[in-house]
């Protein structure tokens, strides 16, 4: 009998799976609620997974300098492709899953101060003089890349527009911004408990949460243009295959296309993937115009080249106080 126990001890043992799940900064309560669900889920029998989250920029650097992570979810394709171009992803990532890998979708709003006294309507009036403005730093995570490209795509619609007056336009923004933080989670903190600036621009999912925590202080401005944030997902395949986690891994990874857990992410302001999910909870997302990256920017290696890398436009424009 005493055998018996031992021997179904060490089976139970053997089975057992840990995932490191890297994410991007402001996905801490998604997969809180994804974890314990996938646990109970056939699939996630006997598997542990444990988060980490900073800005997603930051977070594929980590991957990539060697933090083991199992599974990356992040908020855009260029944090997975960074990490793919360092061996440890397949090249053909986006593939491998359905929706180009991307479960969940969110998109950026601008969430100001009670009663709007700034006048705040669009992206155009976040660059008159005056304005005070909270965002992530586009060098260190997704959420401040798509910043820039949703105020990008606005100045690209205006009449007349070139590329000497799209970069004015971005020149006024970020002239008006005070506090370039690393990651989400920062940036709402400085906004809404240190309570500086006039605007924050961050993701959808984080405006209903700062709305909710900070009732009556906080308003929502819904732009006339935006960007489509897709949150795209991939297994660390180098790692996972040397740890022995690559079937958990990618267990965990289709359990996000799941109605279950399409679900968990309408629950948490992210939009599913999953048409009929989307519909049922239609009423809760903002109703704007979405651009993608691919569409008006080229795809994310274009974008990141043009743009973020060491000299783009980024560095050009923006002057640190």
């Amino acid at each position: 009998m005493l055998r018996t126990i031992v021997i179904l001890a060490l089976a139970a043992a053997a089975s057992a799976v840990e995932l490191l799940n890297v994410s991007y900064d402001v996905a801490r309560e998604v997969y809180k609620d994804v974890n314990p669900a996938f646990a109970a889920s056939p699939a996630g029998a006997g598997v542990t997974v444990k988060q980490s989250h900073d800005g997603s920029a930051k977070q594929a650097r980590a991957v990539i300098d060697g933090l083991p992570a199992d599974v990356v979810t992040m908020n855009s394709a260029a944090d997975i492709d960074a990490i793919a171009k360092a061996g440890l992803i397949p090249a053909d990532w986006q593939g491998l899953l359905p929706s180009r890998s991307a479960p969940s979708y969110s998109t950026h709003l601008i969430l100001v101060r009670a009663g709007n006294p700034k006048g705040i309507k669009d992206w155009g009036d976040l660059a008159k003089p005056g304005v005070e403005i909270v965002q992530v730093n586009p060098k260190t995570g997704a959420n401040g890349k798509y910043s820039y490209l949703a105020a990008l795509a606005w100045a690209k619609r205006q009449p007349g527009a070139t590329d000497d007056s799209a970069k004015a336009f971005l020149k006024s923004f970020f002239a008006n911004v005070i506090a370039l933080e690393k990651g989400g989670r920062a940036a709402t903190t400085t906004f809404a408990q240190r309570g500086l600036g006039d605007v924050l621009v961050t993701f959808e999912s984080e405006v209903f949460r700062i709305e909710q925590e900070f009732a009556g202080k906080v308003a929502r401005v819904v732009p006339s243009v935006s960007v489509r944030a897709d949150n795209p997902v991939a297994v660390v395949a180098r790692n996972a295959e040397k740890k022995g986690s690559a079937v958990a891994a990618k267990a965990y990874l289709e359990f996000l296309y799941t109605t279950p857990a399409q679900e968990i992410f309408a629950k948490n302001f992210l939009r599913p993937v999953d048409a009929a999910v989307l519909a049922k909870h239609a009423g809760t997302f903002a109703t704007l115009d979405l651009v993608t990256v691919e569409d008006a920017f080229g795809g994310w290696a274009a974008a990141q080249k043009t743009h973020f890398d060491d000299g783009g436009w980024f560095d050009q424009l923006y002057q640190p106080k």
